[in-house]
């Protein structure tokens, strides 16, 4: 009964997959097979073929089931695995049962074997010749039963035998038709999960737009401080300060950066506030580099430049223009010898020179892509020559590495040096503020040199457009889109390719509307904000008042919200920033 349940079981699962077929197309339909018992393969397999029928072409509408659609082919191989599991559990039991009927057969054909030989060797009348005749009769009625029983048991062998051969005919044709039925399935399989790539690669190849519009809000101005120091943009300013605009309406949410952008190695305005502090250039290099020592090399050589061939130390490095000269009439002499030994690290690190292999075979640009060089500023003199001729053929050397340091620097670190690594020397992460975190922000060492980049809201791009802002203050509504943006880019609805500031007169494409976007995340206010900042020198959290009631952010997921979907120009520069509220 078992044997027959199970073969008919099998036909019907065969039945059920021979209607399979590979589909070249989604539904948005939408079939969770939940109520099958776990051993009902038939229901199992109708639920599985209707789930397979429902699958639909991609579209607007399915793009966020996709993930679904995903999980749930997963889940028809592995249920199709089940039920080929279960088939070759029973043609093993199978198998076992082959192997016991041989065995039996074996032993009937040896009673049939023996019998036979008695009956060709008995003689009916040599019991009538014996003088215990009685015996002789009870003799062959016992011969005679056995014969009947070995007959019956013969035949029910070879019933037994018939019938398990063909439950094996059965049993391979079910594995053939399954293995042909499971490769369509997998071919489904590699199709959709193909759809699901195409629409992946669709919205990837829209935020290659998305990309370069976050680069421009993050980016958008010199890393140093250059030639000329920068001055205090109007409006950019927190409440209090002397550059702070009233936006004229309230609340209003201000997003404000500490420093920018890759906050590596050392900050110049953090060691003009070093130096104006009294520390000298050895000491500003080890607070920004780690375990280093300052040596004397022979540079004696000739670089190689996008702007020509020149002599390093005569003409190369004294036209380097990544810090003002005026700094040395300011208290920040020992900066400028400090940047003087940092660029000249720092270029022959980039070109190949290396300690014991001084034939440096590379070449540097002159432009922010790797140092500034200027003619003028080589040919001016004052005190960035005084520097120079100051610090000739100095260089960080790592003392862990014993070789020249590869040393980054940017305008401002927002009071937090972030930590990196090159030619086997590691700079420290650190507060780089007098006190360490406990000193930050109002004693940050870039803040005590007077870094308009220290703190500020930025809305203008580098060459000035602004988008018609006049400020970096959004309205409550404003702040509510940045949260239902962030609430798409979690992938809980709509469509990420349409995350980017509504002002197409500036940006293009086809942003979501405040309204379409309220629509979809919910958030329609913002009444407060508060930070946390991680001992990492980030924004760990941004936790707002909303009419959904609290809602909490990291800083890293806002912070990419807010400059895809900011109005115009209006960006976090930073991975360390505050939000103000007025």
């Amino acid at each position: 009964m078992k044997t027959m349940r199970l073969r008919s079981l099998l036909i019907i699962i065969l039945f059920a997959i021979s209607l399979f077929a590979v589909s070249r197309s989604f539904t948005t339909q939408i079939v969770q097979a939940t109520n099958c018992p776990a051993t009902d393969y038939d229901c199992q397999i109708t639920e599985i073929q209707r789930e397979i029928d429902a699958l639909a072409p991609a579209h607007e509408k399915n793009k966020e089931e996709l993930a679904g659609l995903k999980k749930q082919l997963d889940d028809l191989n592995k249920r199709l695995a089940s039920i080929s599991s279960q088939l070759k559990k029973l043609q093993g039991e199978i198998a076992g049962r082959e192997e016991d009927l041989a065995f039996a057969q074996a032993i009937f054909e040896e009673k049939t074997n023996n019998h036979y030989k008695f009956l060709r060797l008995y003689d009916p009348l040599l019991p009538f010749l014996s003088s215990d005749a009685a015996t002789a009769f009870r003799e062959i009625n016992f011969r005679q039963k056995a014969a009947d029983e070995d007959r019956k048991t013969m035949v029910k062998y070879a019933e037994d035998l018939i019938k398990l051969k063909n439950d094996k005919a059965t049993l391979e044709k079910s594995q053939t038709s399954l293995a042909a039925a499971q490769k369509k399935v997998n071919e489904q399989y590699k199709f959709l999960e193909g759809e699901v790539a195409k629409v992946e690669t669709y919205i990837s190849s829209l935020s290659a737009k998305q990309s370069e519009l976050k680069a421009l809000k993050e980016g958008g101005f010199q890393t140093s401080v250059g030639d000329v120091p920068p001055s205090l943009e109007p409006c950019s300013g927190p409440p209090g300060s002397s550059n702070f605009c009233s936006p004229g309406f309230s609340p209003a949410f201000g997003a404000f950066s500490f420093g920018a952008p890759h906050r590596k190695g050392m900050s110049q305005y953090g060691a003009f506030g070093r130096a104006r502090a009294g520390q000298n250039y050895e000491a500003i290099l080890r607070a920004y580099y780690g375990d280093v020592r300052v040596v004397d090399v022979n540079t004696s050589l000739t670089i190689r430049t996008s702007a020509g061939a020149m002599d390093f130390e005569a003409r190369y490095i004294p036209g380097i223009a990544e810090m003002p000269a005026s700094w040395g009439d300011q208290g920040g002499m020992e900066a400028l010898k400090a940047q003087a030994i940092a660029a000249r690290s720092y270029a022959l690190s980039y070109v190949g020179w290396r300690m014991g292999n001084q034939n440096a075979g590379g070449s540097i640009c002159v432009t922010e892509a790797c140092q500034v060089w200027k003619s003028s500023k080589a040919d001016s003199g004052g005190k960035w020559k005084e520097a120079v001729d100051a610090t000739r053929g100095k260089i960080l050397v790592s003392n862990s590495a014993n070789e020249v340091v590869n040393s980054w620097y940017a305008s401002t670190a927002g009071g937090y040096t972030l930590s990196y690594s090159s030619l086997g020397h590691s700079t420290p992460g650190q507060w780089d503020a007098d006190g360490g975190k406990d000193g930050w922000p109002g004693n940050a060492w870039d803040k005590k040199g007077g870094s308009p980049w220290f703190y500020k809201g930025w809305y203008k791009s580098r060459g000035g457009a602004s988008c018609g802002r006049s400020n970096p203050w959004l309205t409550s509504e404003e702040m509510a889109d940045i949260l239902n943006a962030r609430y798409v880019l979690d992938g809980k609805g709509g469509d990420k390719s349409r995350i980017s500031p509504v002002d197409t007169g500036c940006w293009g494409g086809n942003p979501y509307s405040l309204s379409d976007l309220r629509g979809i995340g919910g958030f329609t206010s913002v009444s407060s904000v508060s930070v946390t900042y991680g001992n990492d020198g980030s924004t760990l959290n941004v936790t707002f008042q909303t009419n959904k009631g609290s809602e909490s952010v990291s800083g890293s997921a806002f912070k990419e919200a807010f400059n895809l979907r900011a109005p115009g120009y209006i960006g976090l520069k930073s991975s360390l920033f505050n939000i103000e509220k007025l």
